[in-house]
């Protein structure tokens, strides 16, 4: 059962066709929600709406909002023309897309008489805020060159949550999205990831490919039970259809979880026992005590038998503050959790440097 509250709106912070960040009346208590319009409709001030307060009692991290179920003064809605596939299948609030698999689809002979990704580089990370690092660095060097962003459904399921996407979008520097499994609102939509890397090379013609969950994460503190561990898993689909696998590691020394200090678990776990392919695995070029630390993992968790690649990397800050881009992970900033945002940052100088020609020396 899920929990249900109705509240009154009382304001509205933030709004686009997209998403509106809103706060309600709750029982004389003011309170933070979010309204989907293009699943629920919009909403106006004074309107009377039926809330999903799950999250927010059990003080969850992940999903930890109030979220609009339907609006009491604007119930009835009709469904938009096009598409028969659906999502959040057999839930109250399913909702069907126009998928590029489908018979009637104008791209479906394209995704049907696909040979191979012909090495076309994909990246893959584990938390949504590697996305922004990756995008910065590499478009600064490529501005014209095409990037698709994949986001799966391991964590937030309608693309619209992002604001990472939302502002990567309007400065020109993610060309097309692309959500698969259940999670949807992309400008195309697929059923698996196989179709959706498909898609990106015959239909979109990319030049790169980056691949991530959503924002939130599904954590247990156990060794197998967490959302991310759906890297793998793609790393295998990557190179089963002729593409280029490349994963972003995990790395962090601002964590005060010990599971999470240089390398991460979590990353650990997925390059010695999940992935079933070897992969390219670039490391940024850190402080000698710091990469001591990574090396000494790598050697601990026989990480080598993947294409380990170091990179000189300075330049996250820059690229990122070249296009006016702030970054956050777990709470954190760019200054308080570095060597995350450039272990996504040095992905894209990988593809640079050795996928684009020069490659720099292997440490």
């Amino acid at each position: 059962m899920i929990s249900k509250r109705i509240g009154i709106v009382d304001s509205i912070k933030d709004k686009s066709e997209k998403l509106e960040d809103i706060r309600v009346n709750i029982n004389g208590e003011i309170q933070k929600a979010y309204n989907y319009p293009k699943m629920t409709g919009s909403v106006n001030v004074g309107d009377e709406v039926v809330l999903n307060t799950t999250a927010v009692e059990l003080s969850l991290g992940t999903g930890g909002y109030h979220f609009v179920i339907t609006n009491l003064n604007n119930i009835e809605s009709s469904f938009t023309e096009g598409g028969h596939i659906m999502k959040l299948r057999y839930t109250p609030l399913q909702v069907k897309v126009d998928s590029v698999e489908e018979q009637e689809s104008t791209y479906h002979d394209k995704i049907s008489s696909f040979k191979s990704l012909n090495n076309m580089p994909v990246v893959v990370g584990t938390l949504h805020s590697m996305l922004t690092p990756f995008v910065a660095s590499y478009k600064r060097n490529n501005k014209d060159k095409k990037i698709v962003y994949i986001m799966t459904d391991g964590a937030a399921l309608p693309i619209y949550l992002s604001k990472n996407v939302e502002t990567l979008k309007s400065k020109g520097l993610i060309d097309y999205t692309i959500t698969i499994g259940n999670a949807f609102g992309g400008d195309y939509e697929c059923i698996n990831i196989y179709t959706a890397l498909i898609t990106a090379k015959e239909v979109l013609n990319a030049d790169c490919v980056f691949v991530s969950m959503g924002p939130g994460i599904a954590g247990t503190g156990t060794k197998y039970g967490f959302t991310g561990i759906e890297q793998g898993p793609i790393l295998d689909a990557v190179k089963k259809l002729g593409g280029n696998p490349i994963a972003i590691p995990r790395i962090s020394f601002a964590d005060k979880r010990e599971r999470h200090n240089g390398i991460s678990h979590h990353s650990i776990t997925i390059f010695k026992e999940i992935v079933n392919v070897d992969i390219t695995i670039p490391i940024s070029n850190y402080e000698s005590d710091k990469l001591n630390k990574i090396r000494a993992q790598i050697e601990e968790n026989d990480l080598n038998r993947h294409n380990i690649v170091y990179i000189d990397n300075k330049n996250t800050k820059e690229d990122l503050d070249y296009f006016g881009l702030k970054v956050r992970t777990m709470g954190r900033n760019y200054e308080q959790d570095k060597e995350f945002f450039e272990a996504a940052s040095s992905a894209a100088y990988y593809l640079m440097e050795v996928c684009d020609g020069d490659r720099r020396k292997d440490y």
